[in-house]
């Protein structure tokens, strides 16, 4: 229902916010769970924690073009909903674990059965005009960011007041709600019987009459993981170079890993109604090209508040890269198809943060920390021309 979509988009935000900071709860707390479950020696616990954490990422990249898919089919109110309930009780029985077996397993179970956010994602891409189809989603966008941002602070705290395992059913708790008021509040037109054929029939992939923009938006997408994501396991290290208090270390490493995220939440929305304005293809090319810039200075900082305050342009010039993504791929998608497509979109961007940290960690053991600066700018420079190139098609973007 067109009308309904600035209420769908209002309960999309805080449901994705709240789901966000319930499932990055455990961030802060999680080697100790994993030490109470059994698990002993700080090598394996580390180990374990790693596994435990993107055990959910993996499960979820692999399922989003499914969710996707039966969204076009059968609705897209019934993914959130079944994604809510599904993470409401998978991070409550969480809570419940024995071993670490159960832990990663319930980790693997709550990326099958999630992806609120995602799916907000595709219901507000294709319900809101198209007109404010990057203001709108910038808006998503910054509620996602700040659920990711909110959810570790909450975790440092929350445990020493209620326990680990009460903290996982404060969690699930906060997610049944976020189910309560999708079932309520969000409003969808039932799905017409041939669309759901259709959907059926021709879904997907093969649906799309030009792939090339949406090839690009795939690589893009992946691209701004794997720049957000690639500085993360040397961050902390890079900050002792900078730093001279080893006290200050942990506290500058984590202004750095979060002023990206400000920066996104503070610009998101404003550069979405930029790109609906001046055109989506344009603003995806220069946050590329900018983000490219901007990642050459950080090679070479001499002070922990530099890297923080290029940390925080980088996440403002990365803001609207999302919307951005999102609007192109709906716009170039048919409907029957839109879900099943931003699935795949879904799914790039999960492999972007499972590769960011591989590649990031593997060039700074090996080539030094400057290489992992230097080496994400060349292909953000890489994924700027592409998507330059293959934009110059979407006629739509």
């Amino acid at each position: 229902m067109a009308q309904h979509w600035q209420r769908n988009l209002a309960v999309c935000v805080v449901g994705s916010f709240t789901t966000l900071v319930a499932m990055t709860l455990m961030l802060p707390f999680l080697p100790l769970y994993v030490e109470e479950l059994g698990v002993r020696g700080h090598a394996a616990i580390v180990q374990w924690s790693g596994i435990a954490y993107s055990a959910t990422f993996f499960t979820a990249a692999l399922v989003a073009p499914v969710w996707g898919r039966l969204g076009d089919r059968y609705g897209r109110k019934p993914m959130l909903v079944r994604a809510s309930l599904g993470m409401a009780i998978t991070m409550s029985l969480i809570g419940m674990s024995r071993n670490i077996w159960q832990l990663v397993a319930l980790r693997l179970l709550a990326g099958f059965a999630g992806g609120y956010s995602s799916g907000s994602t595709i219901l507000v891409a294709t319900q809101t005009p198209r007109h404010r189809s990057a203001w709108a989603l910038g808006v998503l966008s910054s509620g996602i960011m700040a659920g990711n941002l909110i959810g570790p602070l909450l975790g440092g705290s929350l445990p020493p007041l209620i326990g680990l395992r009460a903290t996982f059913w404060v969690a699930g708790a906060t997610i049944f709600a976020a189910f309560i008021a999708t079932c309520v509040f969000v409003k969808e037109a039932p799905r017409p019987a041939r669309a759901a054929q259709h959907a059926a029939h021709k879904g997907g992939w093969s649906a799309l009459p030009d792939k090339r923009p949406i090839v690009a938006m795939l690589v893009t997408g992946m691209l701004l993981m794997l720049a957000n994501m690639s500085i993360e396991p040397i961050i902390t290290v890079y900050v002792a170079t900078l730093v001279h208090d080893p006290a200050r270390v942990t506290f500058v490493a984590g202004l750095a890993m979060s002023a990206a995220a400000l920066g996104s939440i503070v610009a998101a929305s404003r550069l979405g109604r930029v790109a609906d304005r001046v055109g989506h293809a344009k603003v995806i090319v220069g946050a590329l090209a900018v983000s490219a810039v901007l990642l050459v200075p950080q090679a070479f900082v001499t002070a922990g508040w530099q890297l923080v305050a290029l940390r925080f342009l980088m996440g403002v010039s990365l803001a609207a890269l999302l919307p951005c993504i999102a609007t192109v791929i709906r716009h170039n998608a048919p409907d029957h198809a839109a879900g099943s497509v931003l699935g795949y979109s879904v799914s790039a961007q999960f492999a972007g943060q499972v590769i960011g940290p591989l590649i990031g960690g593997f060039v700074g053991g090996h080539l030094g920390m400057r290489a992992v600066f230097l080496g994400t700018s060349l292909l953000m420079l890489a994924g700027a021309l592409f998507a330059w190139r293959a934009l110059g098609f979407a006629r739509r973007a």
